[in-house]
């Protein structure tokens, strides 16, 4: 054993350890910011001390209502100042928040309702008539409806139920929070967006999501006072956790219920916006936008992007708009994101292409993480050549808990004491991940493996295409090839020999698609394609 040292008396006590959540963020906000604006949503500018008396009158609210710690209460909400007022209201009272997807079907709401056995639900206007179908289809205990109407997107109660600004008058804006006794306490419960079978729920605590709001300023070089346009989707990894964060720094949540080019442009230009986060749908917004849209602005906007590989030519675009994006990636069960592409100063003298090559990486782990690297079937770590697949893997402080009530998923994805993400990457010799695919998404086509990934990097590209996507199409000589399903830019045209002549141009032949598809993709309300539906496109062709 070796020499001992006496410890007697330093034992953890209530003076020396407190179990970290980040509710202590909004606590600290409304002592030390009082006056600053936490949020502004159209003509509303509302303190933090405001901030939290509403906060506050939620979680009493809630309490009154029967709601007991570790019950669930569930929103179905856009990115209104109601939504940010949960993600600290909801765990105050003790409970579990439960942030459903908007876009989600009555079918789905329900099961979630069902498997999570929420409580309570807050659910805008607009969804009203989604959520009677998903209650109308549910098996147990269905939710006590609060409607949460929405003036300043015209958006009015119907009238059947009590609504959010009443029942938060029935609260106590005083009323003491109930924080966690321990940390490892579930904080929040985020349902993946299953594009098969039904979707996992995944259990977040509030130790994981505290060092995610510690973590993310670093990684994001952010110091006090930031301004965070709310693009992410508070029901997307709660907003990759930047609501919990922003109280921290003392910073400014601009709420964004639609997302469009006008609206951001307009959210810099007025409120001086500084960060935000998206998909690389959203930078495609951003670098399509009428030149009518395009509000002038004098600093550089920081921008986190992340749900798919950003294609380089899309990164080197937005560049050029006074925009610096990192990429960014992470998955539901890592509180959004765990790695980012640091930027090294050496790589400022090479061409602009090859910029836009590094910054398409997936790169290392953020702060709080304790390894993120890529490995073989056995566990072991592969070659760091840049060419080399295998799957990457993560462990650290911002992996869930695991999966409610699905023991035996937990146990799987967290085999041999990695969290296992299921998609394909290789790993540069300075240990830079890049994503090759999802392993459900890579093309087997006469035993070569192509990712699909690399053959829409070319197709982004073409400068006809603003978005692609390339999915597996049986065959009966090669089991599979390639086919691309294309969205043109406005007033451009091409067709499908031409796209093809492209993509040889600049790939080896049995990677280039066989088949060019001409239509809108359909996406997930975080911006994420379906590649789900196009398979079956793709098999019907």
């Amino acid at each position: 054993m070796g020499w001992m040292r006496d410890e007697t008396g330093l034992e953890k006590c209530a003076a020396n350890h407190v179990p970290l959540t980040p509710l202590s963020h909004l606590a600290r906000a409304r002592r030390v910011y009082p006056d600053r604006t936490a949020l502004i949503y159209g003509d509303m500018a509302l303190s933090y001390a405001a901030y939290h008396a509403r906060v506050s009158r939620l979680a009493s609210a809630l309490t009154k209502a029967g709601v007991a710690p570790g019950d669930v209460v569930a929103t179905i909400l856009p990115n209104i100042p109601a939504q940010s007022e949960a993600s600290f209201g909801i765990p105050a009272c003790g409970a579990v928040l439960n942030t459903i997807n908007t876009r989600l079907d009555a079918d789905t709401i329900g099961y979630i309702f069902d498997h999570g056995e929420a409580k309570i639900a807050l659910v805008d206007s607009q969804f009203m008539p989604v959520v009677d179908d998903a209650i109308s289809r549910m098996e147990g205990q269905a939710p006590k409806i609060i409607e949460v109407p929405d003036p300043v997107a015209g958006i009015l109660a119907t009238g059947q139920h009590q609504t959010y600004e009443e029942f938060i008058s029935t609260g106590d804006p005083d009323a003491a929070w109930i924080m966690p006794t321990d940390e490892w306490e579930s904080l929040a419960l985020n349902y993946t967006s299953g594009t098969t079978g039904r979707p996992k729920g995944v259990v977040y605590h509030h130790r994981g999501a505290y060092l995610m709001t510690m973590g993310t300023p670093i990684s994001w070089r952010m110091t006090l006072f930031p301004t965070l346009l709310q693009i992410v989707p508070l029901f997307h990894c709660n907003g990759w956790n930047h609501t919990w964060m922003l109280p921290a720094l003392g910073g400014t949540a601009v709420c964004c219920r639609d997302i469009t080019a006008k609206a951001i442009y307009d959210a810099i230009a007025d409120h001086g916006v500084t960060h935000f986060g998206g998909a690389p749908i959203v930078l495609n917004l951003i670098v399509n936008a009428p030149e009518l849209e395009r509000r002038p602005f004098d600093h550089i906007v920081e921008v986190f992007t992340a749900g798919a590989p950003p294609a380089p030519a899309t990164l080197a675009a937005v560049g050029k708009l006074g925009f610096n994006v990192t990429q960014v990636y992470g998955l539901t069960e890592t509180y959004g994101h765990v790695t980012e592409c640091v930027w090294n100063a050496e790589w400022d003298a090479l061409p602009g292409d090859d910029q836009a090559a590094i910054k398409a990486r997936q790169g290392v782990a953020f702060p709080m993480m304790e390894d993120v690297t890529v490995v073989d079937d056995t566990m072991g770590q592969v070659k760091t050549d840049g060419s080399t697949q295998g799957e990457i893997v993560m462990r650290g402080n911002a992996v869930m808990k695991g999966y409610l009530k699905n023991p035996d998923a937990t146990a799987k994805a967290f085999a041999g004491g990695y969290f296992h993400s299921e998609d394909l990457a290789i790993q540069h010799p300075d240990g830079y991940i890049q994503i090759s695919d999802r392993l459900k998404d890579i093309i087997i086509s006469g035993g070569e493996n192509i990712s699909s990934v690399e053959v829409e990097s070319v197709l982004m590209s073409h400068p006809a295409v603003s978005l692609c996507a390339v999915v597996a199409k049986p065959d009966d000589k090669w089991g599979e090839v390639p086919c691309a399903f294309v969205e043109l830019k406005d007033g451009q045209t091409a067709d499908e020999a031409e796209v093809i002549a492209f993509t040889r141009s600049k790939l080896a032949g049995f990677k280039c698609p066989k088949h060019v598809v001409f239509q809108e993709l359909p996406k997930t309300s975080t911006g994420k394609i379906q590649k789900f539906e196009l398979r079956g496109v793709a098999k019907a062709l």
